[in-house]
């Protein structure tokens, strides 16, 4: 399970799309800005979520990206797996050869952890993440000044 930024920054920009997914598409460029992701970057991961249908492209000025079918429908994933990321913590990538042709003594265990983390990445859509989100952002927007002070100063004293 080598789960590395390319994964989680395609799920938080899935996340920002979602966010904002509605009359006009979103540019690269303003999840660059939001998410402090490279605008390169995010143009190569666009492109594999593309191909595999999850985003769909609009060109030209006032163009973007748009989600390809209802956030309902798209798993986590579905996401982390159409920009190439490897869901396996198997040392042999799921071949059970893992020790001179055959499975080592722990490859049970990595192989029932891949299953969990798959069956719970399918489990989790990209709108229950979205209204997560927006829920959280809610609760802080109408939290008391003093209760968001201290939030603030809790943050800095865990960095």
């Amino acid at each position: 399970m080598r789960l590395t930024t390319k994964g989680r920054f395609a799920v938080t920009a899935m996340v920002d799309l979602a966010t904002r997914d509605g009359n006009a598409p979103v540019t690269l460029a303003g999840i660059s800005e939001r998410q402090s992701i490279s605008l390169s970057y995010l143009e190569q991961l666009f492109g594999k979520l593309r191909r595999h249908d999850i985003v769909e492209s609009v060109r030209g000025p006032g163009g973007g990206y748009y989600l390809a079918r209802p956030g309902a429908q798209i798993s986590i994933a579905d996401i982390i797996m159409a920009v190439d990321e490897p869901l396996d913590a198997t040392y042999c990538e799921g071949k059970a050869d893992c020790l001179n042709g055959k499975p080592c003594s722990t490859h049970a265990l990595w192989h029932g952890l891949n299953e969990v983390l798959h069956t719970y990445l399918s489990a989790v859509n990209l709108q229950q993440l979205v209204d997560k989100h927006l829920q959280d952002k809610e609760k802080a927007e109408t939290a008391p000044v003093t209760v968001r002070k201290r939030a603030a100063k809790s943050a800095l004293a865990t960095a």
